[in-house]
């Protein structure tokens, strides 16, 4: 019942990973903050967390506009009067050609994913750290550490989030505030049951990873028994990034 009356604010939780960390929060009795631009898919969490046995309340937010986050955490401490764990999951992709990339395109993907993990990680801790401090979570990619074609803007952006995240542990663990990353591997949102097996056999624990992998990660990091565990990125991916593939 660690989680019972905690507010815990997670970005992008209108669907996907998103989701699914808000149920696991909700599921233990937290507060659950809705950070999303999808109005719809955001009243979907809110329905599946009360249904969980948490209270979930909407706050319409795009994070690549800095007003609007400024704005999400002070609404956040009206209504609850305290913020106590951040989750920075809100992201966006598109595989583009470097040579096609546009200034546009790379700004609305930094701005989104990685901008906006500074921006909501230090209005959060200014509210965490009046009242002993918080827990903040970061959702990078193993993309930080590995590409395919195409990916560069994304890349940069969670290479930046893993950068971000040791660089604010230190500097809130005065305040308080814990400050680590996660870097999912292959984490199937859509239809799970239409995955191949050499899809799963790609992975040294033999399944694609799904969502309440995630989850259950972050709840793990912001967990009393880890507040000896900041600054660190932690690789969620079945062991995938480890194992050596030969093409044929």
């Amino acid at each position: 019942m660690e989680y019972r009356n905690k507010v815990v604010v997670v970005t992008g939780a209108g669907r996907g990973i998103g989701r699914a960390i808000a149920l696991a929060y909700g599921g233990r009795g937290a507060q659950i903050v809705i950070a999303d631009r999808d109005e719809e898919e955001s009243q979907l969490t809110k329905q599946a967390v009360e249904d969980a046995g948490g209270s979930g309340w909407v706050a319409r937010t795009d994070v690549s506009q800095p007003e609007q986050i400024v704005s999400l955490m002070q609404n956040v401490v009206e209504r609850y009067g305290k913020i106590d764990i951040l989750i920075n999951n809100a992201g966006v992709s598109e595989w583009k050609d470097p040579y096609e990339l546009s200034v546009a395109d790379w700004d609305r993907i930094l701005n989104t994913n990685l901008r906006s993990v500074f921006f909501c990680s230090r209005e959060a801790a200014r509210w965490m750290k009046q009242r002993g401090g918080g827990a903040i979570v970061n959702i990078a990619s193993t993309r930080a550490l590995m590409s395919e074609p195409h990916s560069e803007a994304y890349a940069a952006s969670k290479g930046g989030i893993v950068a971000l995240t040791h660089a604010l542990a230190v500097s809130l663990g005065p305040d308080g505030v814990r400050v680590n990353a996660i870097s999912p591997g292959w984490i199937e949102t859509g239809d799970y049951q239409q995955l191949r097996p050499l899809d799963h056999a790609q992975h040294p624990v033999g399944r694609v990873g799904n969502p309440e992998d995630i989850a259950k990660a972050c709840l793990f990091l912001t967990g009393s028994d880890s507040d000896f565990i900041t600054g660190t990125n932690l690789v969620i991916d079945g062991g995938m990034t480890k194992k050596m593939i030969y093409e044929p």
